[in-house]
Formats: C-alpha cells, sequence, structure tokens
C-alpha cells in the first residue's frame, strides 16, 4: 500500500510552510527549506536564523554567497567575525581580515593575496621575509604575528 510523505518531507512545496523540516516558498521551523527561509536551521536562497545555508544568510552563523552574521563564512561577508575572500565594507584590497592585531604589533595590517608573489612584494615593504598560506591565499612573511600582545 503506497504511503504518503509527511508534510515537507518529499512532497510538493507549499506557498507557507511552517513547522519541523517545512518545505515551501517561505518555510518557518526547524530546518526549513525554502526560498525563504526563517528558523533555527535554514536553507534557502534567503536564510534568516541561527545557523543558516543558502545563498543570502542573515544569521548567528552563516555559510553562503553573501553573509550577515557574527561568525559567517561566505564570498562577501559582512559581520563581527568571518572568512571569505572578500568582506564587505572593508577596505578596497581587504581580502583577509578576521586577524585583529595589537596596537604593539610590529606589523598592525596583513592582508591575504591571490598571488604568492604579491604577498612577497608586500613582505619586503613590510621588512619581514617569506609569505605563508592562509588557505588558498597568501600572506606576507614567514609566520603569522603574534596575537597575544
Amino acid at each position: 500500500m503506497p504511503t504518503e510523505p509527511a508534510p515537507g518531507c518529499g512532497g510538493k512545496p507549499k506557498p507557507l510552510a511552517i513547522g519541523i523540516a517545512p518545505l515551501g516558498i517561505v518555510s518557518i521551523g526547524i530546518v526549513p527549506m525554502g526560498v525563504v527561509s526563517i528558523g533555527v536551521v535554514p536553507m534557502g536562497v534567503f536564510s534568516i536564523g541561527a545557523v543558516g545555508m543558502g545563498v543570502i544568510n542573515a544569521c548567528v552563523v552563516g555559510m553562503g554567497i553573501l553573509v550577515t552574521g557574527v561568525n559567517v563564512m561566505g564570498v562577501w561577508w559582512v559581520g563581527m567575525d568571518g572568512m571569505g575572500p572578500r568582506r564587505l565594507g572593508g577596505a578596497p584590497n581587504a581580502i583577509h581580515a578576521a586577524h585583529h592585531h595589537s596596537p604593539q604589533s610590529q606589523i598592525q595590517n596583513r592582508d591575504a593575496y591571490p598571488s604568492r608573489q604579491v604577498a612577497l612584494q608586500k613582505a619586503r615593504q613590510l621588512g619581514c621575509k617569506g609569505v605563508h598560506a592562509m588557505g588558498s591565499l597568501w600572506m606576507p612573511c614567514e609566520e603569522h604575528p603574534d596575537d597575544s600582545h
């Protein structure tokens, strides 16, 4: 005997879906999936919630293309702390800005660069030797500065 799928689980998206794992154009609940998702772990084109995954996220911890929140990862991000190639609202060349250095630090502002050569040139300007990898990017100087000053 055929069984009906649980609401939101493999079913046709509704215009408005509310509940646990709702699937809809606008989804509200726990683990919502849809074009606009609001909830605890939202997944969708626009995700608003505690942990979001989607194209545009506004959440506490999020992963996506454009992300706004407290601790986020994305291609473009805005927030207190985040990781990604480009921080919106940062300096035009600030690709990597997740490290905060004390005023006593010799090197006040270090950026990461997509090219090892560019990072080497910056290292020479800063008066240090070599470069080091930061994910898929390169940072000047052989070692990262000590943030504990």
